[in-house]
């Protein structure tokens, strides 16, 4: 797994998964890996309760319904729909959960407006077709064929980026459960084998761009995953995350439990402002979703480990989170001053701590990108 850029869920826990294999006891529908109580195990992580011999780590942070109604869709006959905010951990929740129930979270199709039904259903082999016809041996399976044939989990991202006339394809799939191939006199249809399903994600702040049908949507179980908001539940992705990438880079680098608290607290005043916001141009084109504040802290260790002191500290990090969140000019930088001067200066006279080095930090990085 060393020389892998990003293992998929399935080698990353390889070993936790074969060892839940070996102690479930459980029912499991259709071909799964796992039942569904061991899936919900899996992604939540153990508590003491479940009186198992060994511990198995949270690999998802959220509200455990969203979980359970997930696998409870995936095991009728009816697709998953994870929609919400970007960065709300939509595809991580799809990976793990293909990674547990098909021990495959590989078989993936992005939805982009150059997505075609080729990419959901087959393609040929040219060289193959023109030497020994149309078959079954010249054919290019898509990855949702592929999960079709094998009875496992295919996954579908940003499916309202894909055009209409994708979306009408996938239609057929989860209602008929087979595809067509007219272009063979024989063998030509592609029979979906117990256990396949579709997990396809959607950006809610996509909407409008490619709608869904009211037809696609009945296909759907719809799961919304709302952003994170508590604090708790942010801080634990947020700690998970950061040891995560301390390993991943091998760094030993300190970050201060108190930086931690500036960053959270920062990105809970940023949303307040968002919501009170009057127009789109009053808010920042970021989400602010936890998967952002992560990507702020990663860039402030990866920058204090190459360029610093080798210790994250304030400036360095409100250096980070301007410039991550600062995309539009003047209107973010515009937005990030004005919550600099309103909300960290008091706070920087009232508190101290690290809220005076954290206003320093980003008013210098807003001096230079202005």
């Amino acid at each position: 797994m060393s020389d892998l850029l990003r293992a998929p869920a399935e080698i990353k826990y390889a070993e936790e998964l074969d060892w839940l294999e070996s102690v479930d006891d459980g029912p499991k529908p259709f071909s799964w890996r796992l039942s569904p109580k061991m899936v919900r195990l899996f992604i939540l992580g153990s508590e003491r309760s479940d009186g198992l011999d060994r511990e198995i780590s949270q690999k998802w942070y959220g509200d455990r319904s969203f979980v359970e109604r997930s696998i409870v869709t995936l095991a009728s006959d009816r697709g998953l729909l994870l929609i919400g905010d970007p960065g709300t951990g939509k595809s991580w929740l799809a990976e793990l959960l293909s990674a547990a129930i098909s021990r495959n979270s590989t078989l993936v199709v992005q939805g982009t407006a150059g997505t075609t039904e080729d990419h959901i259903k087959y393609s040929w082999n040219v060289s193959m077709v023109i030497s020994k016809g149309q078959s079954r041996e010249s054919m290019i399976p898509s990855p949702i064929m592929t999960a079709m044939e094998t009875g496992v989990i295919g996954r579908f991202e940003e499916l309202t980026r894909s055009t209409s006339d994708v979306q009408d394809a996938l239609i057929s799939i989860l209602s008929e459960k087979y595809i067509s191939v007219p272009e063979m006199d024989s063998d030509n249809i592609v029979f979906a084998k117990p256990g396949f399903s579709v997990i396809a994600t959607a950006n809610s702040r996509d909407r409008g761009v490619n709608d869904l049908s009211s037809a696609l949507k009945r296909r759907f179980n719809f799961v919304r995953i709302p952003v994170v908001t508590n604090k708790k539940s942010e801080a634990e992705i947020v700690r998970f995350r950061t040891e995560e990438l301390l390993r991943r880079h091998q760094i030993e680098l300190d970050v201060p439990p108190t930086l931690l608290d500036v960053l959270l607290q920062s990105f809970a005043d940023l949303r307040a402002s968002a919501a009170a916001a009057g127009s789109d141009d009053e808010k920042l084109e970021s989400a602010l979703s936890s998967a952002e504040q992560i990507g702020v802290l990663e860039d402030a260790i990866l920058h204090s480990n190459f360029f610093g002191e080798r210790a994250l500290t304030a400036r360095t990090l409100a250096s980070s989170l301007v410039g991550s969140l600062a995309r539009r000019e003047p209107e973010d930088l515009a937005i990030l001053n004005k919550y600099l001067h309103g909300v960290v200066e008091p706070r920087s006279k009232e508190e101290g701590g690290s809220w005076p080095e954290f206003l320093e930090g980003g008013r210098d990085a807003i001096a230079t990108l202005s």
